[in-house]
């Protein structure tokens, strides 16, 4: 079993909170993540998410931080 997961087809997806995750390629994404376009083995999948994946806070924490660094 544990090859199959190895040799398996995984898609990078992000939702509207520009949070990463990989979902199996060959499977519909689940509502509210959409593909990024990269898609390889688990272990590509992840490092590219570990390579682009640099602020690790949601997005609209992101948001209300800047928000408030302003006023």
């Amino acid at each position: 079993m544990a090859e199959a997961v190895e040799t398996a087809e995984y898609t990078v997806v992000l939702n509207h909170e520009e949070q990463y995750s990989i979902w199996w390629a060959d499977r519909d994404i689940p509502e509210g993540w959409r593909s990024t376009g990269h898609s390889g083995t688990r272990e590509e999948c992840l490092a590219h998410i570990e390579e682009v994946w640099t602020d690790m806070r949601p997005l609209s924490l992101r948001r209300w931080m800047d928000d408030g660094e302003r006023s």
